[in-house]
């Protein structure tokens, strides 16, 4: 009886671990792309000249008050990032307003990293398939942004939908949480494509 029990035990554990393994990743993703960020917003700059824009590398060796602040505000969302991931893998349901939040923050987060990452990927593409015409001397930082940047936001993006998808599933009786994602995820999504028409994005 005991053995059965243990057996029981341990599949319930097994099966909690194999669902909560997007939260777990979402969280890795967040807390890991954290890091760049704070590094350059302390004036590291190792692998930023051939990995990152040049016009960005640019604003970080000059030590552009706005630039370096932007550096430390996507850093702390990266880690609140983190914290989210950490928060869907949380084993008993959260309260109705905290599950509203979780589930805006994630589908948000998701579908805007999704969408900037295939964005990079895409243009990165087109010039790869010459395409779209670009700077020689910019085609090595264009490579990184499609076979490194891009993929990067597509991974942690689809981590933090498949986090706050497992964690809907929970909620069954939190109709207002799955609403709140929805209008997360669309509202990410109607930010992407207005910032992508007016050339921001």
């Amino acid at each position: 009886m005991e053995s059965a029990r243990a057996d029981e035990s341990a599949r319930a554990d097994g099966s909690r671990y194999s669902v909560a393994w997007p939260g777990w990743a979402a969280a890795v993703w967040g807390f890991v792309f954290a890091v760049p960020s704070f590094y350059w917003a302390l004036g590291g700059a190792a692998g930023a000249e051939s990995t990152v824009s040049p016009s960005l590398v640019r604003l970080a060796e000059e030590r552009n008050a706005g630039f370096v602040a932007v550096l430390w505000l996507t850093g702390v969302l990266k880690v609140v990032g983190g914290l989210v991931g950490l928060a869907l893998v949380r084993r008993r349901a959260w309260g109705r307003g905290m599950s509203c939040i979780l589930q805006l923050l994630a589908w948000g987060a998701g579908v805007l990293l999704v969408w900037h990452g295939a964005l990079f990927v895409g243009q990165g593409l087109l010039v790869e398939a010459r395409a779209v015409e670009l700077a020689p001397e910019l085609r090595g930082v264009s490579r990184w942004y499609t076979y490194l940047w891009g993929p990067w936001f597509v991974a942690g993006g689809i981590a933090f939908l498949l986090a706050a998808w497992v964690h809907s599933g929970r909620l069954a009786e939190h109709r207002s949480a799955r609403i709140a994602g929805v209008v997360g995820g669309c509202g990410a999504l109607l930010l992407s494509v207005i910032a992508l028409v007016a050339g921001l994005g």
